[in-house]
């Protein structure tokens, strides 16, 4: 904690209106990558999705707009953002359905234990280091294999080939850091939720 108290600055800022624009992208995407053959397109628009996730989060920090429908709004881009995009590069073979298995099981997972933990009123957890380079290594891993893969089955070109080797060691490496980091939470969560217990029984 930096000691600032957050100010509740209403619907209208700056974080919201990224978040926005990334969910009205989002068919766009879909569109793209399912309908069309222009797959390169949709990775890079994918790609570019999830780096508002880090935009949207700095402009909250640096201009301190600190809103309730941002808290909510923005966890919710971010499931809707990583599933759509786990599920579609799956269905295209881009990416075997192992492993877009286990990346959709560990956010089920944090999905659940996150609305059971303010079901039963534990405070907000900060998200670890580890786990935003998990998260910012799957969501640079993703588009790699929908880059890296062609429609109807064309062969790869060399260039595609090296990218996708490396991509399966970016990707290897945020989910399985991505499960080890989960663990690193049940410490954290059972703090916030006696923090969050404790503040109900003074009110």
């Amino acid at each position: 904690m930096d000691g600032r108290v957050e100010t509740e600055r209403g619907w209208a800022t700056w974080p919201n209106a990224v978040t926005a624009v990334r969910l009205a992208l989002l068919p766009v995407y879909v569109y793209l990558v399912l309908a069309t053959d222009h797959w390169a397109m949709a990775a890079w628009l994918l790609a570019t999705l999830g780096a508002t996730d880090w935009i949207d989060g700095f402009l909250a920090r640096r201009w301190q707009q600190v809103s309730s429908v941002g808290k909510i709004l923005d966890p919710v881009a971010d499931r809707l953002l990583v599933m759509t995009g786990v599920l579609t590069i799956a269905i295209v073979g881009a990416v075997p359905w192992w492993f877009a298995g286990l990346t959709l099981a560990r956010e089920i997972v944090v999905s659940l234990v996150t609305l059971l933990l303010a079901s039963l009123g534990a405070t907000r957890i900060d998200v670890l280091w580890w786990g935003k380079v998990s998260t910012f290594a799957l969501m640079m891993a993703y588009p790699l294999f929908l880059l890296t893969t062609n429609p109807h089955d064309v062969a790869r070109t060399t260039w595609q080939l090296v990218i996708r080797d490396l991509t399966w060691v970016i990707g290897g490496f945020g989910l399985a850091l991505a499960w080890v980091v989960l663990a690193g939470y049940v410490r954290p969560a059972l703090e916030a939720l006696r923090s969050g217990r404790a503040a109900r029984r003074v009110n």
